[in-house]
């Protein structure tokens, strides 16, 4: 009997010495986009690192489209060809970030119905509101401090029967 409760306790003790090293890491906040190699443009790169893309309560300036809003409803009015569907209605969110030469990457998009609840669009909705979103070239250079930076950006399209209703923010 004196013998296994000193087992159990040399044990115990060991147990309690032996660290272990966690191998998980956590993204800075829910929702940072890290690279992704099999689905993100190579070239694209953050200008000042991952750990410095701003979110949006960090942004402080205006507009980040030149030609503020109607500018990109124009343009997507312009270019998307509706896919008329009863059954396509919903949230469609593309989020990405701005590096500080003004140029797009990193998309990634949500989908969701009214009350947000999940929910799959049509690829050919979703894939023509991607090439339209990547083809956007006049994203505002922002700048902190006289120091241009990252940040993140979205567009969420409301989809209605497969026709573009709005677009939000």
């Amino acid at each position: 009997m004196k013998k296994t409760f000193i087992a159990i306790l040399f044990l115990m003790i060991l147990s309690c010495q032996t660290k272990t090293k966690s191998t998980q890491s956590y993204l800075r906040w829910v929702g940072d986009i890290q690279q992704n190699n099999a689905i993100d443009d190579s070239d694209f790169r953050v200008c000042k690192g991952d750990d410095n893309v701003l979110q949006y309560f960090n942004l402080s300036e205006g507009p980040v489209y030149k030609g503020e809003k109607s500018s990109i409803l124009d343009l997507f009015k312009s270019q998307y060809k509706p896919f008329i569907d009863n059954k396509q209605n919903g949230y469609i969110r593309l989020r990405f970030i701005i590096n500080c030469k003004g140029e797009a990457g990193r998309f990634r998009v949500l989908q969701s119905d009214y009350n947000y609840q999940e929910k799959t669009f049509d690829n050919r909705i979703v894939n023509q509101l991607l090439t339209i979103t990547k083809n956007i070239e006049k994203w505002e250079i922002l700048h902190r401090d006289d120091i241009s930076v990252d940040y993140y950006m979205y567009l969420i399209f409301k989809i209605k029967e497969g026709q573009l209703i709005d677009i939000l923010p």
